[in-house]
């Protein structure tokens, strides 16, 4: 976009090379049933479930500047969100993954409602109070199993070379609708807003806009991801336990991913998810010393850099693959210099919206 004296910078040259590198990974990824392995699939779609989940809570806490502890709720609901529409209302098991994100999104209106009363910490903690109540609910609930959980029956009738399949292209466009979803909102409007909240909430009130409004759609898209994401994880593992489900376990690594891969930004979660991945991978047979090794290296990166892995390369870099803001770029020496006296240099962010 150009005016006079200047031209809106909407993208880098780092974000247009990464668009087409990563259609290209999209388009590999599509294609794994056909030259990967059962083993790989499975994989994938852990690591798809888990960059969703850390998406969501990136946007929850990094922008929405609401640190939550009890998104274990949304996963949980999400998986017994599947059960429920695909064993009890015969929808199709796949199609009921994306409809789960809408029930719990559902019971995030109610759930804005108490845990709204609460400012930072005690915030946190409500959340974590309201996850559990769901899990009682739930594991009290005959109906869905008790404490027993109960397996997924819908399934049975597919093959399972074709349940696999299906299931992983199910988990590669909510991986990657996940990442779409946060891009845009935060190139909208409502995303300025929500940077604006994060930094300041009294301050973005008073230029006027809505803080309880914008931080209710944050928080009900957040819990929408996680109730998908977590119908997602419990298609793959045909099984739901409420005591796994409603775990905090699942918070834990969303915060894990997003602190040290870089929170408030979109490129955070995906290197997060990688290292959590495999330090997995790497660390997995070696029992209580993955779990140690997983807290020191957060720790780690907390006090190195607390901008997480990614703010480092883009403090040093300037890398920016999917950036949220528009810059202006003066285009004559009499706008330049006008630029210049007023603090702005030949290049100015205009935040979300230009």
């Amino acid at each position: 976009m150009t005016a006079a004296g200047y031209t809106i910078e909407r993208g880098t040259t780092a974000s247009r090379l990464g668009a087409r590198a990563g259609a290209v990974l999209v388009a590999a990824l599509v294609a794994l049933p056909f030259w990967g392995s059962s083993g790989d699939m499975r994989l994938m779609v852990e690591f798809l479930s888990m960059l969703t989940l850390a998406q969501m809570w990136n946007l929850l806490a990094g922008y929405g500047g609401l640190v939550s502890v009890g998104q274990q709720a949304y996963v949980g609901l999400g998986g017994y969100a599947l059960i429920v529409l695909a064993d009890f209302l015969d929808v199709n098991p796949f199609v009921s993954v994306f409809l789960a994100g809408f029930v719990t999104a559902a019971f995030a209106l109610p759930t804005a409602a108490v845990v709204f009363r609460f400012q930072g910490g005690y915030f946190a903690v409500g959340t974590w109070v309201v996850a559990e109540v769901y899990y009682l609910l739930v594991a009290n609930s005959s109906a869905l199993g008790g404490g027993l959980g109960r397996s997924l029956q819908a399934i049975r009738g597919i093959a399972r070379a074709e349940r696999e399949r299906l299931t992983y292209w199910v988990a590669l466009v909510v991986g990657v609708g996940a990442v779409a979803l946060v891009y845009v909102l935060l190139r909208s409007r409502r995303g300025l807003a929500l940077t604006a909240i994060r930094d300041s909430a009294r301050a973005s009130e008073s230029l006027g806009i809505n803080v309880f409004r914008s931080k209710l759609f944050v928080y009900v898209v957040a819990a929408f991801g996680c109730g998908v994401a977590g119908a997602l994880i419990y298609l793959n593992l045909l099984r739901i336990l409420p005591t796994a489900a409603f775990s905090v376990n699942w918070t834990a690594s969303m915060i894990f991913v997003v602190v040290i891969g870089g929170i408030g930004t979109l490129e955070g979660p995906l290197v997060g998810t990688t290292v959590y991945f495999v330090l997995r991978e790497f660390l997995a047979d070696y029992g209580a010393w993955y779990l140690i090794v997983l807290g020191a290296v957060a720790i780690l990166v907390m006090l190195w850099a607390p901008q997480g892995l990614w703010g480092l390369v883009t403090a040093r870099y300037g890398l920016r693959f999917f950036p949220v803001q528009r810059r202006v770029r003066f285009t004559n020496e009499a706008t330049r210099s006008d630029a210049r006296r007023s603090g702005g240099g030949d290049r100015a962010p205009l935040g979300s919206q230009a």
